[in-house]
Formats: structure tokens, sequence, C-alpha cells
């Protein structure tokens, strides 16, 4: 019901009284706009800090629990390694003991076999522990870059923050204030007010004629098309730019 009200209430304007509340909206609009553009690129810089440190902190978790790996791969291969050793002992000590060649030469193909393979095992620990001081050096760099980082981010973060909580009352008041206006101007004007913005330069939706010319796109406008923008009685676009033209007295409109 309360949509319906509205929109009777918004029926109800004149032609002149719904051009002065878009041009009022304009202003609102353009005014939150400035402050946004006070903030800059902040909040963008902030997010992409954001997203960085997260992917500099994933990549540090899984280049430690590689490393992690690579420690328990090490250990394991030692572990073989002292195996060997011991079946080399094992069958060393069975040499003494043999009746034969062939008894002997079998347990020599044996301690051969240990032999290599406590070679490869070496060469495996060789291996890891090059990945691992590559990754580490990684890890070393990836926390300078990640500290570096997050500095920037609480610099960024205080720098936004004290521009936010010293423009946030306004900003929320002028919201408010937009919100109002809208409230006035039925569901087709608010449509065509936010469509324009979006695709004018500089979120200008809403202009007045300015030395014969639009204030948007600073094309003339013919002195007819002038006295009929003057006389409030239509609401009519620039045929160049699309923007909604206002004459320059229109805030001296009775309410």
């Amino acid at each position: 019901m309360a949509s319906t009200k509205t929109d009777a209430g918004a029926k109800e304007m004149t032609i002149a009284q719904k051009l002065r509340a878009l041009y009022e909206l304009q202003q609102v609009a353009t005014s939150i706009d400035k402050i946004k553009i006070l903030r800059g690129e902040l909040p963008l810089e902030v997010q992409d800090l954001e997203d960085e440190i997260e992917g500099l902190q994933t990549r540090l978790t899984k280049y430690q629990e590689d490393i992690e790996n690579l420690e328990k791969s090490i250990a394991a291969k030692k572990s073989e390694i002292q195996n060997a050793k011991d079946m080399i002992k094992k069958y060393e000590e069975q040499q003494n003991n043999v009746r034969n060649n062939r008894e002997y030469d079998s347990l020599s193909k044996e301690i051969e076999f240990q032999t290599l393979e406590i070679e490869l095992c070496e060469k495996r620990i060789n291996e890891f522990s090059v990945q691992i001081k590559e990754k580490s050096e990684i890890i070393n760099e990836s926390q300078t870059v990640l500290g570096e980082r997050t500095g920037d981010l609480d610099t960024k973060k205080t720098e936004l923050n004290d521009i936010v909580s010293e423009t946030q009352k306004e900003e929320e008041q002028l919201e408010n204030k937009a919100s109002d206006i809208q409230d006035m101007l039925d569901d087709r004007l608010k449509t065509a007010f936010n469509k324009i913005r979006a695709n004018a330069r500089n979120g200008l939706a809403v202009v007045q004629v300015e030395r014969d010319a639009c204030g948007g796109c600073y094309n003339k406008i013919p002195p007819q098309r002038q006295l009929d923008i003057a006389s409030r009685k239509k609401i009519i676009v620039c045929e160049y730019c699309g923007r909604i033209l206002v004459d320059d007295q229109i805030m001296e409109v009775d309410a």
C-alpha cells in the first residue's frame, strides 16, 4: 500500500516539480560522488592488497607443507639407508660362514643391491635437500613481501578509515536525502534518471542550459527548444547526449 501512495503522490506532481526534484536529486548524487572521489582509489587498493596478502599466505602455507613432506621423505630415506646397512652387515657376516662359492656370490649380489639402494637413497636425499633449500628461499622472500604488503595495507586502511569517518555522517545524510527525493518520483523517472546517470560522463543525468548549450555535452540548443525547456511543461532531453535538460532558474520553481 505504501508503494501505491508513493506512486500516487508522484503522479500528482507537476512537470515543473518533477524537473526540480530531478535536478535536486542530481545535485545530491553529485555531492555523494565527490565524497567517493575523495576516497579515490583507496577502496580498490585496499581490496587488491587484501587479495595479494591472501594469495601470499596461501603460497606460504603450501611451501611450508611441501617442506614438511620433503623432510618426512628424507627421514624415510635415511631409515631405508640404515636398513640397507644392517642388511649389508648381516650378509657380510653370512659370507664368513658360506660352504661354497655359489652362496658367496649370491650374498655378494645382495650386498651390491643394498649398496645401490643406499646410493639411490642418498641421491634422493640430496634432491629433496635442494628442493627444501629452494622452497625455503621462496618462503623467506614471500615473508618479506608479505610483511611489506601488510604494512601497506595497514597504512591504506588507516587512510581510508580516516576519510570514511570524516565523511560518513555527511554521506548518510545525502543518501537519506536522495532516497526521500526518489520516493517522490514515479518508477519510470527513477529508472530513466539512474540509466542516464550510469551512462553519462561524470554521472550527470540532469544538467542546466548554460550559454545556450547543454551543460553536459556543450552542444548548442536551438532558441525554440530553450523556450520549451524554460516553460517546464514537459521533460526534454538533449538530442546529442540524452541528458535531461532544465533551465538555469529551475530551483525557483514553487514546491
